[in-house]
């Protein structure tokens, strides 16, 4: 496996070893101890295994971690898994995934290798590096949970040995690794950077992409300090094909929110644009489809329903969250894009009630078929999905509605459920209204404008008579 590793652009080399301040989506949960079951320990040839004999302990099993555990296992290491969800635990020791991404076939690959899934810490005193994916959802205050985060830091701190590594993965405001998990590690006795290495790796999986997997998509590192950061290095050379040296962790946690800020802000751009392209007649689709052919300085964005997902509509709030929390003013520009995606629900509602009042019916009492309800084409994964207030908007003005969707089989929108039809052509017929929020490659587009009897398209893929576009 060639590794190609890309050395940072400065002179100098900054040592991140002290701290520069004092404040502190569904990979897993906390680690606290008054909800964690340990209904699947270790077994007592593993618990007592010796110290460092186990080269990766994943902490948090879900679309991050077990990625990650797969890829580690297939190269030849030794993983151990722990997450605090019991269910998890059995399903993986039985050979069961419960990720999209990764297979039933390559969970058995992994135990063959020699995973195993664990509920109980202990395992993170054998492991000679551990890396963190759990979950950083928003807090009442806009700002990340780092709940899970201190947890898992805890459990490792409770646990340190002189020489090992400890990468944080979850996606979280600049300073967090220096700031909140540092010092929690070395309540430890130890130091970083002189008595174990420390580093941040923002994870990039793209759930569904089948071309740019965990091991082909570049992986950035930042740590503590240069030697923090070659250890990192050299550890993920192991199974990714480029790792990217940041210059500290702060940059590469940076690195990480403007990601996912840039395209947060740009599918704000093209849906305002969407909208006011309406009104001064203009088709948005066709401005899109002639801008995209200058071969620099143009990547196409496209209208939606909405942004969904852990990563777009989240993350950005991180770092808006920071702004203000350190610097004491407002990130105007994520702001405005959180305002205007937020509000393309209510403006896909308005479009679907023009459109029945135009074929003279009100959306009251009218039947409408929501196609398509995770946030992302071709997975299950229904987190932040937009059909959810889209769904909640049209209850609200008592239209009675369905949904179909070839990867969902039970789905609620704020609380309620909401009924699934199984005859996706008869439902087409039924239904007064079909809105097509999530272009899933199973639907076959051409036969959905045919079936249906009013089809409204969120996504721009069926343009002919009869179809009303975003």
């Amino acid at each position: 496996m060639q590794v190609e590793r890309i050395q940072p652009l400065w002179h100098e080399e900054r040592d991140d070893s002290e701290p520069l301040g004092h404040e502190e989506r569904d990979d897993s949960q906390p680690l606290g101890d008054e909800e964690r079951d340990d209904s699947e320990p270790l077994g007592d040839e593993e618990r007592d295994g010796p110290d460092g004999d186990v080269e990766l302990a994943v902490i948090g099993l879900g679309y991050v971690g077990l990625p990650l555990a797969r890829e580690a296992s297939a190269v030849g290491l030794r993983v151990l898994g722990l997450d605090r969800d019991p269910r998890v635990v059995r399903g993986l020791n039985a050979g069961r995934s419960h990720v999209d991404d990764v297979s039933d076939e390559d969970v058995r690959r992994m135990r063959d290798a020699g995973f195993t899934a664990t509920t109980d810490e202990a395992c993170l005193a054998r492991a000679q590096t551990v890396v963190i994916c759990v979950p950083t959802p928003l807090g009442d205050d806009g700002g990340p949970d780092l709940g899970a985060v201190v947890s898992a830091a805890r459990a490792v701190a409770g646990r340190l040995r002189r020489g090992r590594l400890v990468v944080l993965e979850s996606t979280t405001y600049p300073g967090t690794t220096e700031e909140v998990v540092r010092p929690l590690l070395e309540e430890s006795g130890l130091r970083a950077g002189e008595d174990f290495a420390l580093a941040f790796s923002p994870e990039r999986i793209d759930p569904g992409n089948t071309r740019h997997g965990l091991r082909e998509t570049p992986k950035v590192v930042g740590g503590c300090t240069p030697s923090c950061a070659l250890r990192a290095v050299t550890f993920y050379g192991k199974f990714v094909d480029m790792v990217v040296q940041a210059k500290g962790t702060r940059e590469a946690e940076m690195a990480k929110l403007l990601e996912n800020t840039y395209r947060h802000v740009n599918i704000a751009l093209v849906n305002e644009l969407a909208v006011i392209s309406r009104e001064l007649r203009v088709d948005v689709w066709d401005a899109i489809r002639c801008a995209a052919t200058k071969p620099f300085g143009f990547q196409a964005f496209r209208p939606s329903p909405g942004v969904g997902g852990h990563c777009i509509p989240i993350d950005p709030n991180y770092l808006s969250y920071k702004v203000r929390s350190s610097l004491g003013y407002e990130f105007r520009f994520v702001e405005l894009a959180q305002e205007i995606n937020r509000r393309m629900p209510e403006y896909v509602v308005r479009r679907a009630q023009d459109l029945l009042n135009s074929a003279g019916r009100p959306l009251h009492g009218s039947r409408v078929l929501l196609l398509g309800v995770t946030y992302k084409p071709d997975v299950a994964d229904v987190r932040e999905t937009p059909a959810a207030p889209v769904a909640r908007l049209l209850r609200e003005r008592e239209a009675e509605i369905a949904f179909h969707d070839p990867h969902v089989r039970q789905w609620s929108a704020d609380g309620r459920p909401v009924p699934r039809v199984g005859d996706l052509t008869a439902a087409l017929r039924e239904h007064d209204l079909t809105i097509l929020l999530q272009d899933h490659s199973a639907y076959d587009l051409p036969a959905l404008a045919d079936e249906a009897r009013l089809l409204f398209d969120t996504r721009g893929r069926i343009f002919r008579p009869g179809v009303e576009v975003l």
